[in-house]
This record gives structure tokens, sequence and C-alpha cells, in this order.
């Protein structure tokens, strides 16, 4: 095709959607509500997913988590009522764990998180933060959790042992009780109980609010945390949720894989479990919450998939009932044209190309909704987006293929009206 005949086509089409705007927008509705869904949660599922696994790298690839069940336990069809039943872990499991696994070099324990997690408020003075998780552990948590600190210290286990009021703050206590301000020995709040803040987290990777947080946090001594909340654990009881994660990190040049082994060893026998029964608790490690999100975050793709190109359907079968009923109104223009010398391939391209620019405007309008959809939610509740090129890319693409799909039928027909009977047309 010449180019100076494919610049006219290119006219006649864009002039035809500019006389007719009610029509197109109604035509392209669909569309962008279609590629608007796509673009929007994309950039909501990748920023989640981007910074979901930020966080999950955070625990290192060799450490090791022990907890009566997890989110693997419930992704391979366990029922809840039968990992409720498990035993809780208990402080002397993480201390068997320590002296008789020989391939683990430290552990470390921690309460108040996961299920049933105690969320509370500090107080400095005039200043609140808002609810925060609480959480009790171990002197060495910073190795095994690959933990850095901004300012300050860690409690030691002297401090542990003798259940000092000491505490380490996450970010957000930190920003809100002590902007432009030195924390370190100023004493803070929490219930009704004074706390010495030695140290400030470093900001750490995280997903948003609905993950709680992960600068939303603060660390005290866990015999600290059992006399004040008393979340004290002295023995295993079965159905009884009281979340207490082991964790644990190999000695130097022995693999994960030989220290699971270990760990599993020692916890089978302290559970009582005989060669044919299956492990009561659940081993984490990074691969495995990796694994176990990628099939999550796959899931969720393709339901979005699914609902967006439900839209685009609709949209798609509005486009072809328009450009059917522009076929038939313009009649008597196509057997003009064709009565001058116009050739079939000629109306067929200035019909597809009506469809594909009418989607097309569609697609763009979707990715500008869709972001700022993205942006918008962002920007009001700090959820993490990501709007990377492809997924613009995707939306035009899409677009397009709607209108060549779903023009096509309607352009064809327009290229093989008789001139003769077109321009008889009433």
């Amino acid at each position: 095709m010449r180019g100076s005949l494919l610049q006219e086509i290119v006219v006649m089409a864009v002039t035809t959607i500019r006389t007719q705007k009610m029509r197109s927008g109604l035509t392209i509705l669909g569309i962008v509500i279609g590629i608007t869904a796509i673009v929007g949660m994309t950039s909501l599922i990748r920023g989640f997913d981007e910074s979901l696994r930020d966080s999950i790298r955070e625990i290192g690839p060799d450490t090791i988590f022990v907890a009566q069940f997890s989110g693997l336990s419930m992704m391979s069809g366990a029922e809840l009522n039968e990992l409720l039943k498990r035993p809780t872990l208990t402080p002397a499991d993480a201390r068997a764990v320590e002296r008789q696994a020989e391939s683990i070099a430290e552990v470390t324990m921690t309460i108040g998180e996961g299920p049933g997690a105690r969320r509370t408020r500090l107080f400095h003075r005039g200043e609140r933060t808002k609810l925060i998780s609480i959480l009790g552990t171990t002197h060495n948590y910073p190795n095994v959790n690959h933990l850095a600190l901004e300012q300050g210290r860690f409690f030691t286990e002297g401090e542990t042992s003798h259940r000092r009021r000491v505490v380490v703050l996450g970010q957000t206590p930190y920003q809100a009780l002590f902007p432009n301000v030195d924390p370190i020995g100023k004493t803070v709040r929490i219930g009704d109980l004074p706390y010495t803040v030695i140290g400030v987290i470093g900001p750490r990777a995280g997903f948003g609010p609905l993950d709680g947080g992960q600068d939303d946090i603060a660390l005290i001594p866990y015999s600290a945390h059992s006399k004040q909340f008393g979340t004290r654990i002295t023995r295993s009881r079965r159905g009884r949720l009281q979340f207490l994660l082991i964790g644990a990190v190999p000695r130097e040049g022995v693999s994960r894989e030989d220290a699971m082994r270990d760990v599993t060893e020692v916890m089978r026998i302290r559970h009582g479990l005989r060669l044919d029964e299956p492990n009561d608790f659940d081993i984490v490690t990074q691969d495995a919450v990796l694994r176990l999100w990628d099939q999550v975050s796959s899931a969720t793709f393709l339901a979005l998939v699914a609902i967006s190109s439900i839209a685009l359907l609709v949209g798609g079968i509005g486009v072809m009932a328009i450009m059917t009923i522009s076929v038939k109104e313009r009649t008597r223009e196509i057997g003009t044209r064709k009565a001058i010398g116009a050739r079939r391939r000629e109306i067929l391209w200035q019909f597809l190309l009506e469809a594909v620019f009418l989607t097309a405007i569609g697609g763009v309008l979707g990715i500008l909704f869709g972001s700022g959809i993205g942006m918008g939610v962002h920007y009001a509740t700090e959820f993490p987006v990501s709007l990377p090129w492809w997924s613009f890319a995707i939306g035009i693409g899409f677009s397009a293929t709607v209108g060549i799909v779903f023009g096509i039928v309607p352009a064809v027909r327009a290229s093989g009206l008789d001139p003769i009977e077109a321009l008889r047309y009433e």
C-alpha cells in the first residue's frame, strides 16, 4: 500500500471518529474499563510482589524457622482444625535445638507475632504511636534475622535473663516519638510500664500497611514480654494457639539442608513422633516461602487476566456492533468510493483502522486511568505500586488486538459490498 494512500485512509478514519464523538465514546468504554483493570491491578500486584520478595530475602538464604504451623501447611491442603491440634513450641524446644543440633550455630525465639499477635501503642511525653507489634525475643535476634541497627545496640543475654525493660524501636515508633531527636537513653511507655530505648532498627523492606508494616515493631526481651503480657509458654499444649517462632542459622561450612535435617530430628524426638508419623511442626526457609508466594501470585495474576478479559470481550462486542451499524449507515459512501475507483482492500483498511484507532484510544485512556488508580492508592495508603513499561505495552497491545479481531468482520463486510447495490441503498 502506497504511503500517501495509507495516510489518506488514516485521515478518513480519524475524521470519522471525530465527527461521531458520542458513538466513539460508547464504543471504547468497555475497552477503557478492561485496560484500566489490567494496568491498575497489575501495578498493585507487582508492587506488592516486589516488596514481599524484598521482605522475604531479608531473612537470609540460610535461616531456618520452626513454627507450630505456617502457610506452607495450609497451601499443601492441611485443614486449620488439624493444624490447631499441633503442640505449641516452647522455649525448651529452642534450647534443645541450640544444644543438640550440632550443625546449628545460633538459635533465637520470638513471641508476640504470627496469629493472635499483640499490637499496642508506645507513648513518650505527649506523643504516641499507632498500634504496632511488640515482639519478645532473645539477644541474638539480629544475627539470625540479619537485622541492621541504625542507632544504639541490641539488648544483651544478661538483660534478657534479668527481664530488663529495654526496647529497640522500629522506624515507625522512632519517627513518631523522636523526630529529629536522639532516642537513645530516652524512656517510652509500653502499656503501663516504662522501657529504656537502647537502639533503633534501620528501615526494612515491607509491603505496605497490609502486613502491619515491617517497620511497625518494637523489640523487647522475651522474658520482659512474658512478664508484662502473660505470654508464658512453659509446656506444650495441643489445641492451643500460642505462637512461638524459633529461628536458627547453620554453622559456617554446613549446608542448609544438613542443618534442616538436624533441626527436624531434634524436634521429632522432643515431640515423641514415630517414624511413620508426619511432622507436627513446620520448617520454613526463604526458598519455601518464595515458592509458596509464586503459587499465590500466579493464581492471582491468572484471575486478573480472566476478569479483565471479560471486560475486553464486552468492549470488543461493542466495537463490532458499532462498526456494523457504521457500515450500514455509510453504505452509499462505500458505493460512491468504489464507483470512483476505490479498491476492496482500501475499504477494508479504512474500517479496520477505524476499529483499531477506537480501541487504541481506549487503551491509552485505560492506561492513564489505571496508572492514576495505582498511584492514588499508593499515596492514600502507602501501598507499594509498580508500573513497569511492559504493562503499558500489554495495555496498548490488548486494545489494538481487540480492534483487529472484532473489527475485521465489519471491515470485510464493507469491502465486499457491491457498488451498484450500495449506491441504490436508502
